[in-house]
């Protein structure tokens, strides 16, 4: 399984998913796999929800609350046993890929981003089915976990 980083945003801000995603991770056979950039866009996704809730939609984010945020999203993933892969060589162009064929870039309903197009590519090499939490990966060809 390869995790998404808004199924790690929807289960650490323990959203309606949240109980169901856990099923899911703990029910997927080993191993369950992740990417840096899935980890940078959950805890800038986190510490700006957190941000908002303290602070207000204007403010900064303060580097405290992404250094706590960083943490927060790394023991989760420790906790769940996921393994960080390397991103291969070449893997800019399944991205490209995506977002040719999938991408907010050309109007596809799915709407894939830059992040959702790195984590569709890596979940195609892998083979892995993908745990995500919206209807954008949903409409795509990516076998959903």
């Amino acid at each position: 399984m390869f995790i998404d980083a808004s199924a790690i945003v929807a289960i650490i801000s323990q959203e309606k998913e949240a109980a169901q995603l856990l099923e899911k991770i703990h029910a997927a056979q080993l191993p369950i796999h992740y990417s840096s950039l899935v980890v940078f866009e959950a805890v800038i996704a986190l510490a700006r929800k957190k941000k908002i809730s303290l602070y207000g939609e204007n403010s900064s984010t303060p580097a405290g609350l992404i250094g706590d945020t960083r943490q927060l999203v790394v023991d989760f993933l420790d906790q769940i046993g996921a393994t960080e892969i390397d991103i291969p060589i070449g893997l800019h162009d399944i991205a490209l890929d995506a977002a040719k064929t999938y991408g907010r870039f050309v109007g596809h309903p799915a709407k894939l981003n830059f992040g959702d197009c790195f984590t569709y590519a890596a979940a195609k090499t892998l083979k892995s089915p993908l745990l995500f939490v919206g209807e954008d990966f949903a409409l795509t060809d990516i076998e959903a976990a």
